[in-house]
């Protein structure tokens, strides 16, 4: 009897639940760097970060792994739905610390309330920093894409990173802590955030990054036409 051969692309992975898993790991690791932000971290008493720092660079890495392999138009609605995202996350846990607790649970409600008591121009350089940030990735990605004519992907990874953790870095620090903190502690606060986002990127999130797309075009029935540039 002959042995009827498998079907190579039975157990593939469609291309659209590729696309929902990156996505959906892509809001969750930027809404967990903003819950992780609250921690703040003292390196050596000589620099000061927040956590969110550490994880915040993978979600750009997801960034870069739409742009790559689904386009900058396809990117971009998945950067404003995150952004409501936050937005929402903002509202709902904001209406948890106004409402009542009882007594007897007063010290989780009072680590509830550091937690998720938001100061607004913290929320608000949060925003415009992940907002801006994240679209000139998207863009500069995708330029850099062109030129290449797809070719060299770390090329496109660090270059795009290099110029958007500065529309990132920058507005967050400076609606977030102007005003409140001296110029010299501001200005090494962007350039120790700048250096350590770009650090993970160049050293954690590009490789990552090539994994994931590799991963991607070998187990799903992804092809490089899906989108228009």
């Amino acid at each position: 009897m002959n042995k009827v051969s498998e079907n190579p692309f039975k157990n593939r992975m469609s291309n659209q639940t590729a696309f929902l898993v990156v996505s959906t790991l892509f809001v969750s690791l930027y809404l967990v760097s903003n819950v992780m932000a609250v921690k703040v971290i003292d390196l050596f008493g000589l620099f000061y970060f927040d956590a969110g720092t550490i994880t915040f660079p993978f979600a750009y890495m997801l960034g870069d792994v739409l742009t790559e392999l689904w386009g900058y138009r396809t990117a971009k609605r998945v950067i404003w739905m995150t952004l409501f995202c936050n937005i929402l996350m903002v509202i709902c846990t904001q209406i948890g610390v106004w409402l009542p607790s009882p007594d007897y649970l007063a010290e989780t409600a009072t680590a509830y309330n550091h937690i998720f008591t938001y100061v607004p121009r913290i929320v608000l350089g949060s925003l415009v920093g992940f907002l801006l940030g994240e679209l000139s990735n998207a863009w500069i990605m995708e330029r850099i894409k062109e030129k290449t004519k797809g070719k060299r992907l770390w090329v496109r990874t660090i270059g795009s990173s290099m110029v958007a953790y500065l529309f990132d870095s920058l507005p967050f620090v400076l609606i977030g802590f102007l005003g409140t903190v001296s110029t010299h502690d501001l200005v090494m606060m962007i350039l120790f955030q700048y250096g350590a986002k770009l650090l993970i990127e160049a050293v954690l999130g590009t490789p990552m990054a090539y994994l994931v797309i590799h991963w991607i075009k070998e187990h799903s029935d992804y092809v490089g036409t899906l989108h228009k540039n």
